[in-house]
């Protein structure tokens, strides 16, 4: 899905808009083949669920509607799977997080 750098840009600058209207700060994105790994900074007031699934509804809409071409890719028709991973930072300092978003998509 992932392997067109216009697409990958696109993705990033949607992720960042949306993250604004959340007040959340992106620190790093790293894009798979098939998924991303996002580094952020939040209040721990933020409601996730909402945010994630705001960052899923709207990349996957406008993605679709730019690049129709990906419709051929997609499994079943979605976009994006129905989960999602999130693990706090509290037991690896930034920079390894950080070096392990970068390296995402390498071989």
């Amino acid at each position: 899905m992932f392997d067109n750098e216009e697409i990958i840009n696109f993705l990033k600058e949607q992720i960042q808009e949306i993250s604004k209207t959340f007040e959340v700060e992106v620190i790093d994105i790293g894009v798979d083949k098939d998924h991303f790994h996002m580094l952020f900074k939040a209040k721990p007031t933020l409601n996730i669920p909402r945010y994630v699934n705001a960052i899923k509804t709207i990349t996957s809409r406008e993605i679709q509607r730019r690049f129709p071409q990906v419709k051929e890719k997609l499994w079943k028709g979605h976009f994006w799977s129905p989960s999602y991973f999130l693990a706090t930072s509290g037991q690896v300092t930034l920079e390894v997080l950080k070096k392990y978003v970068e390296s995402q998509g390498e071989e």
